[in-house]
């Protein structure tokens, strides 16, 4: 028998059941065993264009409209994976199901945040995190009921066919109504809005009413229009844009490389599993600690303990798996704080004109992270330490050049390049 396993989803198959299994599998072991590793790069390569195809239709469609076409597609192709012929139909159908979910992470976040207030911005989106945390454990739970990777597949996508209530009950964005010209319906929902929260709107709240107010324009000097090309061009915004494009890319590579491979530590994969599920509850919750003293010793701090911790397991021998397997959860402890944190630094780092671009850009440096995880994971034919040598030393760099980005806690938001230009690492 091979000492590979099959990988479904982020559960592992052990190698006990793929003798039992492997006549309903792809027979991906031995000389076959490095497609697990090619499945899921191809996965992750649809959250890329998933990221980028999704978004843009968010901005011109709306977020409503893209949320219940992402969750539609996601059941639709989720289901069919199931009862996939052979291993690269079944691809193609992940990957599809990889773009759909960016459409829904992304445009859900987008839509939270254009419907929540200023005060409890940061704490909706933590908040929204946690759930990422219990599909971890709900998974663990029933890839440990359901062995079968077919019924498994099956289980956990077609449950989204529920969602078809969200026509009913899914808002769309004020904002995005204002910014496309159509006030009247904007204001129809936020009377909606106050009426559920029973409370009346004000007169004089200028910022609904210079929303809302038919657009005025006065005599003023034309404006010179931004491109991602900004983000490199002044050597201020270039340094930092940089540096933040890395920890993106680094933040999702160790927390995909952790979370695809629970096979890896010597313990049981399911109850690896649930753990790793569980510490995102505490490490999501820390940074709204954290976060208020300083944005950027957070950062620098938690890629740190991640990455100390990743590269420590290389000296623990395999028969200590428990040990092995509290450092890989420490690891994703770090890593996972850190994901949390790089959303809010970088939205405050990038200036107005090009924030958008900014986030768009590390985006897309986050899922190339996510393609190149899995593949890391083939350097084991190299040497049996090397992927958590990789991140272990990643994140460890990624803390060093966080020092040199400012310091955004308790400051302004620049506005401009050239406030970024003025400012100096601290």
């Amino acid at each position: 028998m091979c000492p590979g396993h099959v990988s479904a989803e982020l559960i592992s198959v052990p190698p006990e059941d793929i003798c039992r299994k492997e006549d309903k599998g792809f027979g991906l072991v031995c000389e076959n065993a490095t497609l697990n590793n090619i499945g899921s790069s191809i996965y992750m390569f649809g959250l890329l264009v998933g990221a980028v195809l999704f978004g843009a239709f968010a901005d011109r469609f709306g977020r409503r409209v893209i949320i219940l076409v992402a969750l539609a597609l996601q059941a639709v192709f989720g289901v069919g994976a199931a009862f996939a012929p052979n291993f690269y139909v079944y691809v193609l159908l992940r990957f599809v199901v990889g773009t759909t979910i960016s459409g829904v992470i992304m445009s859900a976040f987008v839509l939270g945040t254009e419907w929540t207030g200023p005060r409890h911005r940061m704490l909706a989106g933590i908040i929204t995190d946690y759930f990422f945390g219990v599909g971890y454990i709900l998974l663990a739970g029933l890839a440990y009921l359901i062995r079968d990777w077919r019924r498994l597949q099956l289980a956990i996508s077609a449950p989204g066919f529920i969602f078809i209530f969200y026509i009913w009950v899914l808002p769309r964005s004020a904002r995005w109504l204002m910014a496309s010209g159509r006030q009247e319906e904007a204001m129809q929902l936020i009377h909606k809005a106050a009426l559920i929260n029973g409370k009346a709107l004000r007169e004089n709240d200028l910022e609904l009413q210079q929303s809302c107010r038919p657009e005025q324009k006065p005599e003023q000097k034309p404006q010179r229009k931004h491109s991602v090309v900004d983000l490199l061009r002044t050597p201020q915004m270039r340094k930092q844009s940089l540096i933040l494009f890395y920890v993106w890319f680094v933040n999702v590579l160790v927390y995909y490389g952790l979370s695809l491979n629970v096979s890896d530590f010597g313990m049981n994969i399911y109850l690896t599993q649930l753990i790793f599920g569980l510490v995102e509850m505490p490490a999501r919750t820390i940074t709204l600690f954290t976060l208020n003293r300083s944005r950027k010793f957070s950062q620098l701090s938690f890629l740190a303990v991640g990455g100390l911790a990743c590269l420590l397991t290389i000296f623990i021998p395999p028969e200590l798996p428990v040990v092995r397997t509290v450092l890989a959860m420490l690891g994703k402890f770090g890593i996972t704080a850190s994901l949390s944190i790089v959303y809010i630094y970088s939205a405050e780092v990038f200036p107005t004109v090009i924030r958008q671009s900014g986030i768009g850009m590390s985006s897309m440096c986050a899922r190339a992270g996510g393609v190149i995880a899995p593949i890391i994971y083939l350097l084991r034919r190299v040497n049996l330490h090397a992927p958590m040598v990789v991140f272990g030393l990643c994140p460890l760099v990624g803390a060093v050049l966080t020092s040199f980005l400012p310091e955004t806690a308790h400051k302004p938001l620049p506005d401009t390049i050239e406030d970024v230009e003025e400012t100096r690492s601290k």
